[in-house]
């Protein structure tokens, strides 16, 4: 073991001490548990609404546009509190701020993924103690077509496990306690069957996760890569990177 990866192990190891001592994060979930919603990029929201439609049998709803970040997206209940979000450039903001460029993508694929949290500034907290490098909390807000506004907060730890438009590290979300949660009102009728997350450092990756209190089978790939079963009207759909 060299020097780095023995201070990388402590820095791991105090941080489940520190969770063990009451900390919310401390209550380690399954990924598939654990996950808010699965975002789905492509560079064209109609033609991955059509596909989407057409593979699954479920329309996917508008949801509406995000301000400054140059995206809108759609949306389907996947059962629960989790749902799928489709991503994809909004034609009518001049800038694209998104971290991952959509735009550049064949068609509709898998990006990263949204994990649900209650307590935020716990989730950050614990990263710090880890040595993570933090982005957030910041505060998120999207306008839906029938006016209501939905506001949420975010945050994440900054890690080099991206590859090209493969993020597998998820950001965490804390929904606004008056704000619905977009799986309760979007088109329904598909559910989440199974989840996987693929990476060239299998075991780095699977040790950040549970330091962020999330119990993952990271499998060792070429590349990242995020995949995802779904139960729909049409059967089995899967999704990929």
């Amino acid at each position: 073991m060299t020097r780095r990866e023995w201070l990388q192990r402590t820095a791991l190891v105090s941080a489940a001490w520190s969770l063990s001592k009451g900390s919310a994060v401390a209550q380690h979930r399954p990924a598939s548990t654990a996950l808010d919603h699965l975002l789905l990029g492509a560079p064209d929201l109609d033609s991955a609404i059509f596909w989407f439609e057409k593979a699954a049998g479920v329309r996917p709803a508008i949801g509406g546009s995000h301000p400054g970040m140059g995206t809108r997206n759609a949306l389907v209940s996947l059962g629960g509190r989790q749902y799928l979000e489709i991503i994809a450039p909004d034609p009518a903001q001049s800038a694209f701020n998104f971290q991952i460029d959509v735009r550049s993508l064949p068609g509709p694929r898998l990006v990263t993924w949204a994990a649900s949290t209650p307590a935020l500034d716990e989730v950050v907290s614990t990263a710090r103690s880890a040595s993570l490098t933090v982005f957030g909390p910041r505060d998120g807000s999207r306008v839906r077509p029938d006016g209501t506004t939905l506001r949420w907060r975010s945050a994440g730890a900054l890690a080099d496990f991206r590859m090209g438009t493969v993020d597998p590290v998820p950001f965490f979300i804390e929904w606004a306690a008056d704000s619905p949660h977009p799986a309760t009102d979007s088109p329904g009728g598909c559910r989440l069957t199974a989840f996987e997350v693929r990476h060239p450092d299998p075991e780095r990756l699977q040790r950040l996760l549970a330091t962020l209190g999330i119990d993952a089978a990271v499998s060792r790939a070429e590349t990242a890569a995020l995949g995802a079963v779904l139960a729909t009207p049409n059967g089995e759909v899967r999704l990929a990177s």
